[in-house]
């Protein structure tokens, strides 16, 4: 076992004909290895060796162990999460680094909120709880659904979980299936995660395995700019992301003419997030019910509506829950959670509410993964829903604090040339698109190719850390994050600012 990564063999991708026959893929663009393979390479003794294989797609190298599950394989890690990682790391290192990556309010829990999660544990609140979380909270959750957003739902409709994330994933999950068995086999990863549908797989032996058109049953359909989690959990429920771009000059919307074209029987879920991340777009009603029109023609079709943002907008913008439309009630799966609004993200609280068998099936996943929520956090939710409508006075307060800072950096950088950006009317996200400097020739760096050479030479030379708009879909753009004082906000500007003019004038993309 000692020698076995010294003992691995690569298998580099290699664009030549296959000698013998073909051997099916069943994943576009993936790699399959029947069993008499796997015995000809000794790749069926994982326990004796650690096989890594090295794929290339254009300018893109993957290296991947198969001793991993290929749905290990098929999922790429957070860029949020590295980035905020290494600008942690660097300031724990005595680097000044301002860090605007995250997605996280730089307020407190606010008072009566934390004090309630302190009375539960003071008075022994610290049980299991059900798993589909309290009665209490979630005829709390039924209620502030009625009153804010006209939506009735039962407690049995409601299931709680550890964050809107796990929402999310459950509800991906639970309606999406892969294809058949074969798919499961193969290695998913290279195909689902964009790569070429044709592509021949050469190892060093001279055998070369050759890719063959395929498709997943089922697609989940994701518009871009999308938070980086969507199409990872497509894939990890071994579904194919379908990513449907949009325009800054639109506000980053999504055409329902583009919708609808793109649209099979293959199509099971939409991914709708109002007000978005990362782009602060928010979908107005008309054009929410243009939507719901062409989501009625596919019976097949579900929504699942992200609005843990729901409260941090910007007027004249509204919200308007997709469950609200007519006829959509019974297609939609609302995901919301306390993270955003409430300044709760480590409480990890967040819910999901829908028709009874699609939050049924959600329940059951979760009884298998990690049970309940936790009794104190859940406590805590209670207290948040009682602040008042929509959060009350608590809540707007970071609202006109986040509007604050929305417009002054939208100001900042209006003032440079060749910058493009439409205005958030939500979330506390900028998405800016810096294309306009792709291609300058940054001294004792390099060149500036892409949104994440230009963000990592923002965070060497500026000492700031923002996430590349690539992460999210969109390498045009760059997100700034303004859950952050405006003192760190004036000071962030002024950094990159300077880092920018550094550059040489960049070449328009």
């Amino acid at each position: 076992m000692a020698n076995s990564l010294h003992s691995s063999t690569s298998f580099i991708s290699n664009p030549v004909n296959f000698g013998h026959s073909k051997i099916p893929a069943q994943i576009p663009g993936s790699v399959s290895f029947p069993s008499r393979y796997l015995h000809n390479f000794n790749l069926n003794k994982s326990d004796r060796r650690v096989l890594r294989v090295m794929a290339c797609s254009g300018v893109e190298e993957v290296q991947v162990d198969v001793s991993l599950s290929p749905r290990v394989n098929a999922v790429k890690p957070s860029k949020t999460v590295a980035i905020t990682d290494q600008a942690t790391a660097l300031a724990q290192a005595g680097v000044s680094v301002i860090r605007l990556a995250a997605g996280e309010p730089d307020f407190d829990t606010p008072v009566l909120i934390a004090e309630a999660g302190i009375n539960a544990i003071r008075e022994g609140f610290t049980r299991y709880t059900p798993n589909a979380g309290t009665l209490e909270l979630r005829s709390a959750i039924c209620h502030k659904l009625k009153e804010e957003n006209g939506l009735s739902y039962t407690p049995d409709q409601i299931l709680v979980s550890n964050g809107a994330k796990q929402s999310i994933l459950q509800a991906v999950l639970a309606v999406c299936s892969p294809g058949d068995e074969d798919q499961i086999s193969s290695l998913a990863w290279f195909g689902a995660a964009g790569h070429s549908n044709e592509m021949n797989f050469t190892c060093r032996d001279g055998v070369t395995f050759a890719n063959e058109h395929s498709t997943f049953l089922l697609q989940v359909i994701i518009p871009a700019p999308f938070w980086v989690s969507y199409p990872e959990m497509a894939r990890i429920a071994d579904a194919t992301p379908v990513i449907l771009p949009t325009r800054i000059s639109e506000n980053f919307l999504l055409d329902p003419k583009v919708l609808e074209s793109k649209l099979t029987e293959k199509s099971r879920l939409l991914i709708l997030c109002s007000p978005s991340n990362p782009t602060g777009s928010v979908y107005p009603k008309n054009l929410l019910d243009e939507i719901a029109r062409i989501v009625a023609k596919h019976p097949r079709l579900l929504v699942l509506s992200d609005e843990i943002y729901e409260h941090i907008i910007y007027a004249p913008a509204t919200h308007t829950s997709f469950a609200s439309l007519p006829g959509m009630w019974e297609r939609t799966l609302t995901v919301n959670g306390f993270s955003k609004a409430f300044a709760m993200t480590g409480w990890r609280l967040g819910y999901i509410a829908g028709p009874k068998h699609f939050v049924a099936a959600c329940n059951k996943i979760q009884s298998q993964f990690t049970s309940g929520a936790s009794s104190i956090s859940q406590k805590a939710g209670v207290a948040a829903l009682g602040l008042g409508y929509a959060g009350g006075e608590v809540v707007s307060k970071m609202v006109k604090a986040f509007r604050e800072r929305r417009d002054f950096l939208v100001k900042s950088f209006g003032e440079l040339e060749g910058v493009k950006m439409s205005e958030p009317q939500g979330a506390f996200y900028l998405f800016i698109d810096f294309s306009s400097y792709y291609g300058s020739e940054a001294e004792g760096f390099g060149k500036i190719e892409n949104s994440e050479s230009l963000c990592r030479y923002l965070l060497d030379k500026a000492q700031v850390a923002l996430v590349p708009g690539d992460a999210f879909g969109d390498d045009t753009c760059i997100r700034i994050s303004y859950a952050a004082s405006l003192t760190t906000l004036q000071a962030a500007v002024e950094r990159i600012k300077k880092g920018l003019l550094t550059l040489r004038p960049g070449v328009p993309v």
